[in-house]
């Protein structure tokens, strides 16, 4: 059980048990579900080139990564992808430039607390933009080859999926 959730959030009756789909409170009887966030990585395409992210800060700090991040509240997907990319690297691609590919479960681990995401995965062609980084959460970029790809450097479990699926799909 994870330290956060001890004691209901209702009543502060202590919680007995807390699994990842509900925690329930034998004392006042709220039922608290862990609903699944969404979350999107968008495959950022230059000729047979994907663009990572290098990560600069945990979960996975140093590995490979895709541009994305967590969907707001009332935000459709394709416009988190969109946002994303503003923030992260400072490019701006029309929404309607990103084609969806497939999604993952993620198990996404943060300040202690796990998560479980739905990791939207979307396909775009990079605008030939300058690339401005946002330092707190990306330490660099890298360009790599279809060919040259490494899963094993790719940090999350989904996302190195998601990365294998795109390559065999070129492949097809």
């Amino acid at each position: 059980m994870i330290k956060s959730f001890k004691f209901c959030p209702n009543c502060g009756h202590s919680i007995d048990r807390f699994d990842f789909r509900r925690m329930s409170c034998n004392n006042c009887d709220l039922v608290y579900y862990q609903n699944v966030a969404a979350a999107v990585a968008v495959i950022l395409k230059k000729e047979d080139k994907i663009l990572f992210t290098v990560r600069n800060k945990d979960p996975k700090k140093g590995m490979l990564d895709l541009a994305g991040g967590f969907t707001d509240p009332d935000e459709p997907a394709e416009r988190t992808c969109q946002r994303e990319l503003e923030e992260e690297l400072g490019i701006t691609i029309p929404l309607e430039n990103f084609e969806y590919f497939t999604s993952q479960p993620n198990n996404y681990e943060y300040k202690g607390i796990p998560y479980k995401t739905c990791d939207l995965a979307f396909i775009a062609n990079f605008p030939d933009e300058e690339i401005i980084l946002e330092k707190k959460e990306i330490a660099d970029v890298k360009w790599v080859s279809i060919n040259e790809i490494n899963l094993d450097d790719i940090g999350f479990d989904s996302l190195r999926k998601v990365v294998e699926m795109y390559i065999n799909s070129l492949n097809n």
